[in-house]
């Protein structure tokens, strides 16, 4: 069933993860699957390009059916496989209400995520702003404590008992946040659930390899 899927994709980017995560929810193990190169530019070769015009992973196909959006893709695995493997739309709607919220709001946490760490590489030395740096700072800060009041108000997942599509797009950013440095003490139930789900088979199994490789990651985030 998973033959005829393909996945290109690239270590620790939150995007690829999410595909990645679903696909091992619905046991949609043994598709056809590439690791890229960020560094190396390999997301702008023709093989991607051909799938994504955009130029960017994830770059997914099933069978004629290209989804190159990880929140479309995962969405759509779950209703193509909706009797298969794990469900992640739960069936109470004040669970599911909430997946679908924090679902979303999870793109918001990522991006100002991304504007952290990313300033210093979409801006040259002669364009940085200490303001800018100070103000992103202070936006991530604040989502954070969000994010944290939700698992506080939830939990043990972000939709409420169970495990859901909004922990599989919303957990890679949360790992991700831990990767550059966030204080686990600062913030105790995110840090429990990070440290929870990092042993759930589907996330295990996909765990970025150069994470593995480097598991002390970097100190950008420890203020935060």
């Amino acid at each position: 069933m998973a033959q005829d899927m393909t996945l290109l994709w690239g270590s620790g980017s939150p995007p690829c993860w999410r595909v990645m995560i679903a696909l091992e929810e619905k046991n949609l193990q043994g598709y056809n699957q590439k690791l890229l190169s960020f560094e190396k530019m390999e997301h702008k070769s023709k093989e991607v390009m051909d799938m994504n015009p955009r130029g960017q992973l994830p770059a997914f196909k099933h069978g004629n059916k290209v989804l190159n959006e990880s929140y479309a893709a995962c969405m759509y695995l779950e209703s193509q496989f909706r009797s298969q493997g794990n469900k992640l739309i739960p069936d109470c709607p004040t669970e599911q209400a909430r997946m679908y919220q924090h679902m979303f709001e999870g793109q918001t946490l990522t991006q100002k995520m991304a504007d952290v760490i990313y300033y210093n590489w979409k801006f040259p030395e002669g364009e940085r702003h200490d303001s800018a740096v100070k103000r992103n700072r202070e936006a991530l800060s604040a989502e954070v404590k969000l994010w944290e009041g939700y698992l506080q108000a939830s939990g043990p997942f972000l939709a409420g008992k169970n495990f859901s599509l909004a922990d599989v797009t919303v957990y890679p950013a949360i790992a991700y946040l831990y990767c550059y440095g966030l204080c686990e003490e600062r913030y105790p139930k995110l840090a429990a659930y990070y440290n929870s789900l990092k042993v759930r088979p589907s996330i295990k199994a996909s765990w970025p390899p150069t994470w593995l490789e480097n598991p002390q990651g970097q100190d950008l985030l420890k203020d935060i």
